[in-house]
Order: structure tokens, then C-alpha cells, then sequence
């Protein structure tokens, strides 16, 4: 018996390495831009402070203190390990979005930058909508989003993420998804 044991195992073995290494070539022939990437649409959020025109990706959440003259931007964005999220689309301008808005005591002026984001990250059966910039006069002590809310309709999951602004998504929060060939940069 082990003559015959002996002599089929080196068959077996030779039929088990050829397998794998026909798998193992057709696994490491497989380009990578094949494989599926996936990350997460969800409201991103960003700031910038009085007098600066640029973005800035807010690492606290919307639960700080901004002040007079500072404005807040939202945007319905996707990332993932190769792809970052992008600003809103409409630059922080201050004076373009509360230059005519006064400033009143006990108050403070904010402007607000809703940017609805790529169609080519839109959830099924969702429309893309028009940007929304306002000026929103809020109590001194209110917050991110606390302006926000004050200004359109916000729906947060139990967690208190944001999900959705003025209806956008009408349903999902912080979907994980496939990224979407348009976003994908050609190597």
C-alpha cells in the first residue's frame, strides 16, 4: 500500500500545484482598474472663516462655533481610499452671499453653500437640485447645524449623521456604493 500511496501523490501533487498556479496566473492577470473600488456618498462638510475664499474640510463636525462672517458649505460627495471628496462647487464668498444682509445685535450672519453634487453619484430615482447660497442671521451661540436647520429641512439618522438636506437623499445615508467611472482618474 504505501508503494501505491507513494506513487499517487506525487500525481495528486503535481495536479494540485499545476491547479493553483493556473488560478494564482489568472488571479494576478486580472488588472486592478478592474476591480471594483467602492467608498461612500454622503453630505460632506466644510467651512471657511471670515475673509477667506477658500475651502476647508471640517474635521469636528457641525457642533462648533463659527463666527459672524464665516460661511458654511455642504455638499452631497463621494470618497473612498483612492478617491477624496471635493469642496462645494461655489467658492466661500461672504460678501456675495451677505453683502446686503446688516448685521444686527445679539446676532450673527452666515453664509450657506448647499451644493447637491456630481450626477454621477445621484441615488436612483433621486434629482440633482440647483445650488442653494443664503444668508442665515442666527442667534450668536447657534452652531453649524444649527444654521443649517434654521435655513432648509434636515434629516439625521439616530446617530445624529446628517442623511439629508431639503429632501436629497430621499432615502439613503451614508451609502456605501461602487465608484462611479466618472470619478475614476485613467492611469
Amino acid at each position: 500500500m504505501n508503494e501505491v500511496q507513494s506513487r499517487k501523490n506525487p500525481i495528486t501533487l503535481r495536479l494540485i500545484a499545476g491547479i493553483s498556479c493556473a488560478l494564482l496566473a489568472a488571479t494576478v492577470s486580472i488588472p486592478t482598474s478592474q476591480a471594483a473600488e467602492k467608498g461612500y456618498r454622503y453630505w460632506g462638510y466644510y467651512q471657511a472663516g471670515a475673509n477667506s475664499t477658500q475651502w476647508k474640510a471640517a474635521m469636528t463636525g457641525p457642533t462648533v462655533d463659527i463666527a459672524d462672517g464665516s460661511v458654511e458649505g455642504w455638499i452631497f460627495t463621494f470618497s473612498s481610499n483612492d478617491i477624496p471628496s471635493t469642496p462645494p462647487s461655489v467658492k466661500p464668498r461672504f460678501a456675495a452671499i451677505c453683502g446686503k444682509t446688516k448685521p444686527e445685535m445679539g446676532f450673527k450672519r452666515i453664509g450657506l453653500v448647499i451644493d447637491f453634487g456630481n450626477p454621477a453619484i445621484s441615488p436612483k430615482g433621486d434629482k440633482i437640485r440647483s445650488t442653494i447660497t443664503r444668508c442665515v442671521v442666527t442667534a450668536e451661540e447657534s452652531q453649524g447645524i444649527d444654521v443649517l436647520a434654521q435655513a432648509l429641512k434636515v434629516r439625521t439618522d439616530k446617530s445624529g449623521l446628517l442623511c439629508g438636506i431639503n429632501g436629497y437623499p430621499s432615502k439613503e445615508c451614508g451609502a456605501e456604493i461602487v465608484a462611479p467611472k466618472a470619478l475614476i482618474k485613467k492611469k
